[in-house]
């Protein structure tokens, strides 16, 4: 996800999105270690995403 669309969520809708990327880090990590996992650099580009909308709120309540 590109910083600039990130930037158009409110700060609630920002909450939600971490949320929803951190349970989907989760879900792959699950299946990297159950051997279902294909494609293994989606992990990297989810843990990226998650800090991109980390930052974002940051700056926010900053």
């Amino acid at each position: 996800m590109k910083p600039s669309e990130l930037r158009k969520l409110s700060a609630d809708e920002l909450v939600k999105k971490q949320g929803d990327l951190t349970q989907e880090l989760f879900n792959l990590k699950f299946q990297l270690h159950t051997g279902r996992l294909e494609n293994t650099s989606k992990l990297k580009s989810i843990r990226k995403d998650i800090a991109r909308v980390s930052t974002l709120i940051t700056e926010i309540k900053a």
